[in-house]
């Protein structure tokens, strides 16, 4: 059960109603029939589960777990349905994840944000508020700023001069917006540092000379950008972040840097400037891209991989020098062969 303290659960629900929410068909284990009525009282691990408890299985790995769970029911792919516990409640569907997610956010939805400014928040006059929006405390939003309807504050964020938010944008404790235009329904986490000054100098043999960055940052709708995530505002073009980005805690993004549709970033990655990444293209866990280089729609950069030249579209690269990933894996065999050769001798 999640922590009382910080969540609250709005259960029980009956099975079917889990269905109709998870958009999955009722089954059981063992072959008998179910109970459409049966209570579900909360979610579960598969190893921590008990009788009034819904699981999920998604990944193959806790089959083993899943067989053992004393779980009342679980969401799980047909092609595992007949590896259930007899008795085990199923909700069986092609996407368990993805059913798992709405079901446990039926369970314990987002709280209900109250609307209102805190005394302790300076709002200057010129700023324009929506309806419904909440400002919490030490809130500081500055001149011609405009905030739209249901837009949440949370303590301590900064909105600069002229910075645009979207309706329904949420921003955490102690982000910094400045140079840059949010889109609606965006939720950016704790710390997170949007339109700051880009990385740019020019070399001189007396010293570096900055040059001046005067582009924005223009962020889509239904973005989310993680803990202390930083997004520089352009050089002269803007820096932009597409609709449905999903970008994580301790991400870079550099100066003009263009996001497509539905790219991912995670965590520690980053993209130098002025590179473009094309729609949902997937950049795994410290992977970092040089500048001016083209991610086309659909590549993949794999986990520490350091990317120096364009990625074609679909395709997946990896290492340092990144590579096409299938030619890095025969790299890494003849790397082994040669070492296992070397011992011999």
């Amino acid at each position: 059960m999640a922590d009382p303290r910080f969540f609250t659960n709005v259960g029980p629900f009956r099975l079917d109603r889990l269905a109709e929410i998870a958009e999955a068909e009722i089954a059981v284990g063992g072959g008998e029939a179910a109970d459409p009525g049966q209570q579900i009282v909360d979610v579960a691990p598969l190893d921590t589960a008990q009788a009034g408890d819904i699981s999920f299985l998604d990944n193959r790995r806790y089959v083993k777990s899943f067989e053992a769970s004393r779980a009342g029911a679980c969401v799980i792919h047909p092609d595992l349905a007949a590896r259930a516990p007899k008795g085990m409640a199923l909700l069986v569907t092609p996407q368990p994840y993805k059913a798992y997610a709405h079901i446990a956010g039926a369970f314990y939805p987002e709280p209900k944000r109250e609307s209102g400014i805190h005394p302790t928040a300076l709002v200057d006059p010129t700023a324009k508020l929506g309806d419904g929006v909440s400002i919490g405390p030490y809130v500081v939003i500055g001149p011609q700023v405009e905030l739209g309807d249901a837009v949440c504050l949370h303590a301590q964020v900064v909105v600069e001069a002229g910075v645009s938010v979207g309706a329904g944008t949420e921003v955490m404790q102690g982000a910094t917006l400045s140079h840059c235009s949010v889109g609606r329904n965006c939720l950016i986490h704790a710390g997170a540092r949007i339109g700051n000054r880009g990385f740019g100098f020019a070399l001189d043999p007396n010293g570096y000379v900055d040059v001046p960055q005067l582009g924005c940052v223009r962020i889509g709708n239904g973005v989310e950008i993680g803990a202390n995530a930083t997004i520089d505002r352009g050089a002269g073009p803007d820096t932009v972040v597409g609709d449905g980005c999903k970008i994580d805690n301790l991400v870079q993004l550099g100066h003009n840097v263009r996001l497509g549709r539905g790219c991912v970033l995670v965590a520690q990655s980053g993209v130098a400037g002025s590179s473009k990444l094309d729609d949902f293209v997937m950049i795994a866990a410290q992977g970092g891209v040089g500048g001016h280089l083209t991610l086309h729609a659909k590549a993949q950069l794999a986990a520490k991989s350091g990317l120096m030249h364009d990625i074609p579209p679909g395709e997946t690269y990896g290492g340092l020098p990144a590579m096409p990933l299938k030619d890095f894996f025969r790299l890494v065999t003849l790397w082994k062969r040669q070492l296992k050769n070397m011992e011999k001798k």
